[in-house]
This record gives structure tokens, sequence and C-alpha cells, in this order.
């Protein structure tokens, strides 16, 4: 009989497609990955991945194999979410998954309040550009910018934050021909955010790119050019151990705002914990953007 746990490993590295990216999915090292899913081919007897020095790919049974354990574990998983969501009381481990710059520098900071109010609850706070699975309780609440597509996702539309241009001090100063901008990587071409600072540089160079909102502030902060950066992160941040912080652009010609929704599995909505932790949430995002 084989063992659960490394027939999860197996699953992560079929989802994912390498051994670092199942690694980043279970939260373990390269090498534990590699030796869960070597165990798992021993209690079997069958060769479930032809290894090579630049990937791992699944034989003909590892792909049988992994197609039937991915039924399975979905099935765990729902009986998992059955148990949790008829627990009684409101003692629980709650897990929030959110974009980074939002649960550091927004969230975070709040959760001191609600920790004094439910001492009860553990909460972990994962901040991660990767929308977190619910179906495989990678998170029990997930804060999304955009709707939610997934049929058994419940969604909570919490409000709206406003984006703006900013660049540090001085630079405007340029001639406007001569700005350079900051963006995402190309991989985030279909985002709002992207689309809205290429019509903002109207053909004028992408000087610096990069996935995270913080290294965008950093370096219009630095004087890479103009960013498009949610108003509360260059409000919050301003003046904190980077100098004068950034300035707004004059002149925007059009402003973009994003709807921000609190997500849970519908199978979780009711659970007495998650909803405080919801609650909480929703309170003081409207507290803090009004309207």
């Amino acid at each position: 009989m084989f063992d659960w746990n490394d027939m999860r490993h197996f699953i992560a590295l079929a989802e994912a497609g390498t051994l670092s990216g199942a690694a980043r999915r279970m939260e373990v090292e390269h090498a534990t990955v590699a030796r869960r899913v070597a165990a798992l081919e021993h209690a079997l007897g069958i060769v479930l991945v032809n290894r090579s020095a630049r990937r791992w790919h699944l034989t003909e049974a590892g792909r049988d194999i992994a197609s039937v354990a991915e039924g399975m574990q979905t099935q765990a998983h729902a009986l998992e979410r059955a148990v949790l969501a008829r627990r009684q009381g409101r003692s629980a481990r709650v897990t929030v998954s959110a974009p980074p710059a939002f649960a550091s520098i927004f969230l975070a900071p709040r959760l001191a309040v609600f920790g004094a109010r439910h001492p009860e609850i553990d909460l972990t706070l994962h901040g991660t550009q990767a929308l977190a699975s619910l179906h495989r309780q990678e998170a029990d609440i997930a804060i999304r910018i955009g709707r939610p597509t997934e049929l058994d996702y419940v969604a909570r539309r919490i409000g709206q934050i406003s984006y703006g241009l900013y660049a540090a001090p001085g630079y405007t100063a340029l001639p406007a021909d001569q700005w350079q901008f900051i963006a995402y990587d190309v991989s985030f071409d279909h985002m709002p955010e992207q689309k809205w600072i290429y019509e903002m540089a109207a053909g004028r160079r992408i000087g610096f790119r990069s996935n995270d909102l913080m290294s965008q502030l950093a370096a219009a902060r630095g004087g890479m050019g103009v960013a498009a950066l949610p108003r509360y992160l260059a409000g919050m941040t301003a003046g904190v151990d980077a100098g004068d912080g950034v300035a707004v652009v004059p002149g925007e010609v059009r402003t973009l705002a994003r709807d921000f929704y609190l997500v849970v599995h519908a199978d979780m909505r009711r659970q007495t914990a998650i909803r405080a932790v919801m609650d909480f949430i929703a309170d003081v995002f409207a507290r803090e953007f009004p309207g």
C-alpha cells in the first residue's frame, strides 16, 4: 500500500510540470519531492517519471496514475471541506491568500486588531501573485482583483482600489517625451493595469519591468521612470526607508480602478471562523476605501 503523502507530492509534480514548481506548491525542498516520488514508485512497483537533467516527464503509467489520483485528491478535499464546514465553535486555523503588496502593506499591519478580538483563531497570510486554489485548500479565503470565474467559488465584492501614475519627485520636470515607464513583465499584458500604463506611455520606452509591485515602487522612487501604482501603496509607503517617496504625475487623462473580492469555496462559506475573518477584512476595507 502506498503512502498518501507520497501520492500528494506526485500529484503536485504532475500538475506543476516541474520539480521546482511541485516543491513550491508543497512548500518543501526539491529533494523532498524527488524522495516522495521515488518512494511512491517503489510502493507501486512501476516507473512514474522519466528523469533527465533538465526536466522530469511522466511516463505513460505516470499519466494514468496521475489522472486517477487527481480524482482521489478532489474527493479527499471535498471530504475535508465537509468536515471543516460542520465543525462547531469558532476555534480554527484560517489561511488567507492575497496579492503580495496588499498583504504586506495594507492587511498585515491591521490584523493585530483581529487577533485581539478572536484569540481562538490562528491566521496565516500568504502574499502571492499566484491564484491560490480553494479546491486544493491552498487557502481558505482568497482576496482577488477581479471577479473569479470558478463556478463553485462564492465571491463578495468589498470595494474598489484606484490607481495613479507616480514618479520620483522632480522626475516629471524632464520633458514628457523623455519619460521612461515602469511596467509588469509581458506575461501580465492582459491585465488592466498593464494596458493602462502602455496607454499612458503612448509609445515611450518601458525602461524597467517587474512582476512585483514593491519593486516597481522602489524603481519609481529611484528615478527609473513613471509607474502605475495603487494609491494606497504609494500613500502608505511614502517616506518609509526611501527618502521622500513618490509624487503623483500631473495631468492624468484617464483613471483606473479595480474591484477587489473576497473569495471562498461554496462548501466553506458558512464556517464560523472563516466568516469572522471575511467580515473583518470587509469592514477594514470599507473604512479605508469608502465608496
